[in-house]
C-alpha cells in the first residue's frame, strides 16, 4: 500500500490548528481533532501553493505572542 500523503493524484485539504500551524492532508483520511479545514479539497500542488502563500511565519501563535508580536 502506498503512502496517501505522497499521492500526487489525490485530492488534499489544507488544515490549520489553534497554533496557526498548517498541514497538507489527504481528503479521504479523517481530519484529526484540533484541526480545521482552511482550503480544499484540491489538487496536491494547489494545496501546497496555498500553504506557501499563507503560512509565512512558521512560529506557533503562542511563541509569537510570548515574543510580543
Amino acid at each position: 500500500m502506498s503512502n496517501p500523503f505522497d499521492d500526487v493524484n489525490a485530492n488534499f485539504l489544507v488544515l490549520t490548528n489553534d497554533e496557526g500551524q498548517y498541514s497538507l492532508w489527504p481528503e479521504l483520511i479523517r481530519i484529526p481533532a484540533g484541526w480545521q479545514t482552511q482550503f480544499g479539497p484540491g489538487e496536491r500542488q494547489k494545496c501546497i501553493d496555498y500553504v506557501n502563500q499563507h503560512w509565512t511565519d512558521m512560529r506557533p501563535k503562542s511563541l509569537i505572542q510570548a515574543m510580543g508580536g
